[in-house]
């Protein structure tokens, strides 16, 4: 059953059109080069606006992976397709194991509390998960590779592409649990000096506490769970190869608009804790930028 006419799951011309233009995507990220404005986590604004940290969160990074397996369920039988390669499915998989964990278990399981999110930033986000989702899922449903010959010899790029992938994917569980620790550290701070006052804690609710992580690769850039999602997707890309173009634009495109976001962090570490305290961390390549 189709949401969208034959946009959601796309037909194949759209899926094409789709794809073709998302690789333009990076030429609308140029403006943020122009603005520190990012109404979001440490750099949310006041605004009667503002929308729950972790449920917008949730809400905006969710439909990406939603996408996917939706074309998984749906493109090949307009296809003639019976059976999918297992390859597609992995790779569909490994796009779902991560936003599993980026937009339902992380911000609704594990982190003790999250800065409130603009509507512009969740309608923004919630706008490139459909669409990366949706070129995605139609490469792997159908528009892509569909017999296993299409994948026949790829054994080895799959298995160095797993590599690949997964050491970005601990390694973004790594650095993002850093951060947590600052503020579950804040919340039994904050609750000790409630108890020592004879006040009730506020339960679910941490004031903001921002330091500079210390461990990992947070010794040499100030956003390695950036650095660590890129070498995820650029592993998801060789896993692929060079002709899933979906996975490339992907990748170019979390580069392209995550890049000035990371400048902009270290500007604002620099402001608040002090040129020497940053010291010569970059800001999400190590040596690099």
């Amino acid at each position: 059953m189709a949401i969208i006419g034959s946009w959601l799951p796309p037909s194949r011309d759209h899926w094409e059109l789709l794809t073709f233009l998302w690789q333009i995507f990076p030429l609308f990220t140029l403006i943020q080069w122009l603005s520190d404005f990012y109404p979001q986590g440490k750099t949310s604004i006041p605004s009667r606006l503002n929308l729950p940290g972790k449920y917008a969160w949730a809400v905006m990074e969710t439909p990406g992976f939603v996408c996917v397996l939706y074309c998984m369920l749906t493109i090949p039988t307009t296809q003639g397709i019976e059976h999918l390669p297992a390859a597609n499915w992995l790779m569909a998989a490994l796009f779902s194991i991560h936003y599993i964990y980026r937009a339902i278990i992380s911000p609704l399981f594990l982190n003790p509390s999250m800065s409130p999110i603009h509507p512009f930033i969740m309608l923004s986000a919630l706008s490139f998960q459909v669409i990366n989702g949706t070129c995605i899922g139609g490469y792997l449903a159908g528009y892509g590779p569909t017999t296993p010959q299409d994948w026949a010899g790829t054994m080895v790029r799959i298995q160095v592409g797993l590599v690949i992938f997964f050491a970005g994917f601990f390694g973004n569980m790594y650095h993002d649990d850093e951060l947590r620790e600052i503020r579950r550290a804040a919340a039994r701070n904050q609750k000790r000096k409630a108890e020592a006052q004879g006040e009730k804690s506020k339960e679910g609710k941490v004031d903001k506490v921002y330091e500079m992580p210390q461990n990992g690769l947070f010794r040499l850039v100030l956003y390695p769970h950036f650095f660590c999602e890129w070498i995820e997707w650029c592993g998801f890309w060789i896993i692929g190869g060079w002709a899933c173009v979906p996975a490339r634009t992907f990748l170019i495109n979390e580069v392209t608009t995550m890049t000035p976001r990371a400048l902009a962090g270290r500007r604002w570490y620099v402001e608040r804790f002090g040129k020497e305290k940053v010291g010569s961390r970059k800001a999400v390549i190590p040596g690099l930028i």
